[in-house]
């Protein structure tokens, strides 16, 4: 009877091991496909008449759902300001200085100051100050529509995209921000690694024309 009761108990231990090995398999399983939460630094820069700060940035990296090897995910959130003392008031019209003669500012094509932000994307490229504009091969503009939406890249060895989340026109002086929550970004056709990295603009229009950007730290998309 003794005998029957421990051959009983060893397999109920032996029960116990199995279930948790199966256990410890499974939570393997979820942590090699389990999303990447990469937290990233705030940033800093003044420029003319304007101070631009960037905080609360972070990434949440995930595999394709096509699941091809050369597909991945990544949702973005972060907080662009602009503390602006000094800018034309209103719409001045483009490429228009102050005094509203052409040419003189050399401003984009829209007629009000801007505060933009997004993110620069690269294959199999270091997203580094100095080679930012190396393999540029369009930029994409999510700006527009809704935030909740996504944009598909994709990139082959050595190509970076800019990929613009969203604007605001400044047309006083004064502070402005865009924030944006979960904006996804899904990138096919890079093998490789992948790298990103953000960036604020602010380009302030008029007779003094100028234009601020500050990048964010590169993160590895996988």
């Amino acid at each position: 009877m003794s005998e029957n009761r421990t051959l009983r108990r060893g397999a109920r231990i032996a029960g116990v091991g199995a279930a948790a090995a199966v256990a410890m398999g499974l939570l393997s399983t979820g942590a090699a496909n389990a999303d990447t939460f990469v937290p990233l630094p705030d940033g800093q820069k003044a420029g003319p008449d304007v101070t631009l700060t960037r905080n609360g940035e972070h990434a949440l990296i995930s595999p394709s759902l096509a699941a091809n090897g050369a597909g991945r995910v990544v949702w973005v959130s972060g907080n662009a300001i602009a503390d602006v003392a000094v800018t034309p008031e209103g719409t001045i019209g483009p490429n228009n200085g102050a005094s509203g003669a052409p040419g003189t500012n050399n401003s984009s094509t829209h007629g009000a100051s801007q505060l933009s932000t997004g993110y620069i994307v690269g294959c199999q490229v270091s997203i580094a100050s100095d080679a930012i504009s190396a393999g540029i091969s369009g930029g994409i503009n999510l700006s527009g529509g809704s935030l909740g939406g996504s944009i598909g890249l994709n990139l082959g060895p050595g190509e970076v995209k800019f990929v613009q989340i969203d604007y605001k026109d400044i047309t006083k002086p004064g502070v402005y921000s865009v924030e944006y929550q979960d904006a996804e970004i899904e990138i096919q056709g890079c093998a490789g690694y992948a790298q990103a990295r953000s960036y604020s603009v602010v380009e302030i229009i008029g007779d003094h024309y100028s234009k601020t950007t500050l990048y964010g730290q590169p993160f590895s998309i996988g």
